[in-house]
């Protein structure tokens, strides 16, 4: 399985990242992705504690289970040992975190799920793989962009490299030019106004620019 999330990954190259969006909200968001060609969706955790970690883990499974066969769940912001294994008993299938965080790393591959630390520097980007991510979310690049890439790529180009941040339909083929092999995408497609007016044919629209911008 864990293999199969790592090839869609590689071959869908867009994982969306949704971020306090209501319970009830979240199927019919997700099928509007679904439907404009998204096929890896990011519930992330709470930092600052607003929602707990298990009404998290409740709408990964919600999820997980709805979409089974069809589309792979997981997690983000994940901070603590415990939200790896709350993802991986709520069914989500790939963990993603903004730091670098060794035990977090090592958990996640222990309990058999797809690990996405987020790095920056190269002695970040080499610890992580060195620990055992599969991915390294580079993480914020929207300010020092795609020369940035190019110059860690020099060095690091077997660590396979995730961009986040600053990341839109215009800017996406350059970025894959310069070495990445997909993108953390948020409020661009997970519009709050067009969830909020259950616009979510919009979000369809929205959803499929992104997924034509990369063929």
């Amino acid at each position: 399985m864990k293999n199969r999330v790592i090839e869609s990954i590689i071959e869908n190259k867009i994982v969306v990242i949704v971020r306090g969006v209501a319970r009830e909200k979240l199927i019919p968001l997700a099928e509007a992705m679904y439907n404009g060609g998204i096929r890896l969706l990011e519930i992330t955790y709470s930092a600052n504690g607003s929602v707990s970690d298990e009404e998290t883990a409740s709408n990964i499974s919600m999820l997980a289970k709805h979409f089974e066969g069809k589309m792979y769940i997981g997690a983000g912001t994940v901070l603590t040992e415990k939200q790896v294994e709350l993802t991986k008993s709520a069914g989500g299938k790939f963990i993603i975190s903004p730091d670098t965080n060794a035990d977090i790393i090592k958990k996640t591959v222990e309990l058999g799920l797809v690990s996405m630390p987020g790095a920056l520097t190269p002695s970040e980007i080499t610890a992580a793989n060195r620990t055992g991510a599969d991915f390294v979310k580079l993480f914020p690049i929207t300010s020092l962009g795609i020369d940035y890439v190019k110059a860690v790529r020099a060095p690091l180009s077997h660590v396979k490299l995730i961009a986040v941040g600053g990341i839109h339909d215009g800017n996406m083929k350059d970025y894959l030019k310069a070495g990445v092999c997909g993108f953390g995408i948020g409020s661009n497609i997970v519009d709050k106004k067009l969830i909020d007016a259950d616009d979510f044919a919009k979000v369809t629209e929205l959803a499929k620019k992104y997924t034509d911008a990369i063929k």
